[in-house]
């Protein structure tokens, strides 16, 4: 059983070098992007990249995928565009542009950047979920603060204090006091 076992998977990887010297068998992207040392190949991973958010992002669109299959579409997203950020650094690495810089942001249908908190987005359908919704909500301004000319319109003679004798309350309990 061992022997054929072990047949088994060197003819397997025979087979699979096989093709891959035919060019059969599509190449597969490195796991860590600093594994990769040549420059066209880096930016053909950062295409591949891209065509994988955008294929997800037109997924996600469709609300009636259920909120866990929207969850996981909008976090692949977020892996794929962290994954794609270390693609362009090891293309500035290795000497090509600097996507990071001169790329475009990442815009929703609207052609506002899309918000997120700390580095993770929503994307689609994503934003609608509960708990994501309040954290578009933004908060009313506060009321603007007044200047100092605003401020001393309100202050006259009753502000410092003189006319305190005019009500007539004051000076009846002052005598009173004074009498004391």
């Amino acid at each position: 059983l061992f022997f054929s076992v072990l047949f088994c998977r060197t003819a397997l990887a025979r087979f699979r070098q096989a093709q891959l010297e035919e060019g059969k068998v599509k190449e597969r992207r490195p796991f860590l992007a600093s594994e990769c040392n040549e420059l066209p190949k880096a930016e053909k991973w950062r295409r591949q990249i891209i065509g994988e958010i955008s294929k997800k992002v037109a997924q996600i669109q469709n609300a009636g995928l259920g909120e866990f299959r929207i969850r996981d579409l909008n976090d692949e997203i977020n892996k794929l565009l962290r994954e794609k950020g270390h693609w362009e650094f090891r293309i500035k690495e290795l000497g090509g542009p600097d996507y990071a810089r001169i790329g475009p942001k990442m815009l929703d249908h609207e052609g506002k950047e899309v918000p997120g908190n700390r580095g993770y987005k929503y994307f689609g359908a994503a934003k609608d979920l509960p708990g994501v919704r309040e954290l578009f909500e933004k908060e009313p301004l506060p009321p603007p603060r007044k200047t100092r000319a605003e401020l001393m319109k309100a202050i006259d003679a009753e502000y410092y204090g003189y006319r305190d004798e005019d009500d007539g309350i004051l000076e009846p309990l002052e005598q009173e006091h004074e009498k004391k």
